[in-house]
């Protein structure tokens, strides 16, 4: 059932114009919410941005967008000024979802041939995948933005606690991330918010053609899937869609598996199906 106009409940995806955010701003437009998007796009993609724009508008709702990096301070302190002119500083910012995938992937120590990585890359790397949702969930609340029994979410990854070619800093980014989750659902539970990590399957989205080896790992998913597919975009959209709906506050502080029953599938045989 979609929200009804009065309710003017909005949803803020902080990298909506690909992947996962994708999914979810288009799932949760059918659902009723208006959306805030922030995204970082050249004009080579506006293309899509616009599409997926309009998609949301199909639904009767507003998307409102911005192109900006999400990890830049005074870009999130001009984006919360123009999300609190359009609100009128009413809390009607009832969904929050984190889901920027902007790393370095390379090396702690490198082989013969590779560079290591440095640590402004470490930073940069654990500063937009992971503190960022601190920092963009601080404002919201200190700006009065913040629906009471809101749901925030962070797309964290397997990575936060496995050993991945390449990926030391992002999976110290998701590690803490999570962490932030645990503190930020803690610290806003006098508001009955709501604060969770979606631990997605391998998903070929355009964060993940960008990993080394990425081929690799999207064919031995398919192998420990007990479901036989990868995950997509739109089953994780659907899970954040009922995680929305009403009861779904008691969840809090949580890692929440939408992989199919991936991760806990050790064994890799040659034959896709384990059964």
């Amino acid at each position: 059932m979609k929200n009804s106009a009065s309710e003017k409940q909005w949803a803020l995806i902080l990298g909506a114009s690909s992947g996962f955010g994708e999914a979810i701003s288009i799932k949760l437009a059918m659902d009723g919410y208006n959306i805030f998007g922030v995204h970082l796009d050249r004009q080579a993609t506006m293309h899509n941005v616009e599409r997926i724009v309009n998609e949301i508008k199909s639904q009767g709702v507003e998307a409102v967008f911005f192109n900006a990096n999400a990890a830049d301070d005074e870009k999130r302190q001009e984006i919360i000024s123009s999300i609190r002119n359009k609100l009128s500083g009413k809390p009607e910012i009832k969904v929050i979802v984190h889901s920027l995938a902007f790393g370095t992937l390379k090396p702690f120590i490198p082989k013969e041939g590779q560079q290591a990585i440095t640590k402004a890359q470490i930073e940069m790397t654990c500063d937009v995948m992971a503190h960022s949702l601190v920092y963009w969930t601080q404002d919201i609340y200190a700006n009065g933005l913040l629906a009471r029994e809101a749901r925030i979410f962070a797309m964290t990854s397997s990575g936060s606690h496995t050993v991945i070619p390449f990926y030391g800093a992002v999976s110290a980014a998701k590690a803490a991330l999570e962490s932030h989750v645990r503190q930020l659902a803690m610290e806003l539970g006098h508001m009955r918010v709501s604060v969770n990590a979606i631990m997605a399957g391998v998903t070929d989205t355009p964060a993940l053609r960008k990993i080394p080896g990425n081929q690799d790992m999207i064919e031995i998913a398919k192998r420990k899937n007990p479901m036989g597919k990868l995950t997509e975009p739109a089953d994780v959209a659907k899970i954040v869609s009922l995680l929305c709906k009403d009861g779904g506050n008691w969840i809090s502080g949580s890692v929440i598996h939408a992989d199919g029953g991936e991760d806990i599938v050790n064994y890799v045989g040659q034959n896709k199906s384990l059964m």
